[in-house]
């Protein structure tokens, strides 16, 4: 029988369109009940599940409680601030001597030319009810583990308050002090040893995307034939509907499979 893995990308509370959720993404309530059909039906035949958790701190360099206007105004969430806006004076770190390390962040940022710094609501601190992973999921979760007496393997992302980190591999500027934000080879090996790699999570737009761009480049055995994606178990941010659409027809192009929950379950 072909090996299995199923890979969630931050199937979180805060990013569910449920009440209490600081940053819903429309449509993940019904995606991440879809994955807990699909486990609950195909458990039998998933050898391996890893659940990456988008993990912050309430001072984050993507969180309003960073950011001050040059008149001391507070920064809204949605907010995007660019390096050139920095550099002018725009906007500026509340701690004074941030400054510095902020602007040589924004500058690698756009350098790696795949997004500029956005303000973000302050979503999946760690404690929160927001951090949890969404319920019906998670009690998913417990029975696969229970039934197969095996592990899920949980995955942290984003603890380093300097960089952003959508990818479930490497955040956008690895910090070189901070193992954890660089290139998880552990992750990659585990990812690899499969036949088939399921992945579905939160959002299409953001985390999906960046992790699956970094695994198609980084994947040990580069076999990216054997990587689906389950597209009715993602949703994009509003706003960045655009982006999704992009991402999906670029993977499919480099040979990923797209595939609805229901042709996985047949």
């Amino acid at each position: 029988m072909p090996k299995h893995h199923l890979l969630l990308i931050d199937p979180q509370n805060d990013f569910c369109d449920i009440p209490g959720a600081s940053l819903p993404v429309t449509g993940a309530d019904a995606d991440l009940r879809r994955m807990a059909g699909l486990l609950a039906a195909r458990g039998a035949d998933i050898e391996a599940v890893t659940v990456t958790l988008d993990t912050h701190r309430r001072l984050d360099i993507a969180h309003p409680g960073f950011w001050t206007t040059a008149g001391g105004g507070a920064v809204p969430p949605f907010a995007t601030i660019s390096a050139a806006q920095l550099r002018a004076g725009a906007y500026r770190p509340r701690e004074a001597g941030a400054l510095p390390r902020a602007q040589a962040y924004l500058d690698a940022l756009e350098a790696r030319g795949r997004y500029t710094l956005m303000v973000w609501p302050v979503h999946c601190e760690l404690g929160s009810w927001g951090h949890n992973v969404h319920a019906g999921l998670q009690q998913a979760l417990v029975d696969w583990q229970l039934t197969r007496q095996r592990h899920v393997e949980f995955v942290l992302k984003g603890l380093n308050p300097w960089t952003e980190h959508y990818s479930a591999l490497q955040a956008e500027v690895p910090d070189p002090a901070d193992a954890g934000t660089q290139l998880n080879q552990a992750l990659l090996q585990r990812l690899d040893g499969c036949d088939a790699l399921w992945i579905a999570g939160e959002a299409s737009s953001h985390c999906v995307k960046a992790t699956v761009e970094d695994l198609v480049e980084h994947l040990p055995s580069g076999r990216v034939d054997k990587i689906t994606l389950i597209i009715d178990g993602m949703s994009p941010v509003a706003g960045f509907e655009p982006q999704a659409a992009d991402f999906l027809v670029r993977m499919q192009a480099r040979g990923l499979r797209l595939a609805r929950s229901a042709e996985l379950l047949a």
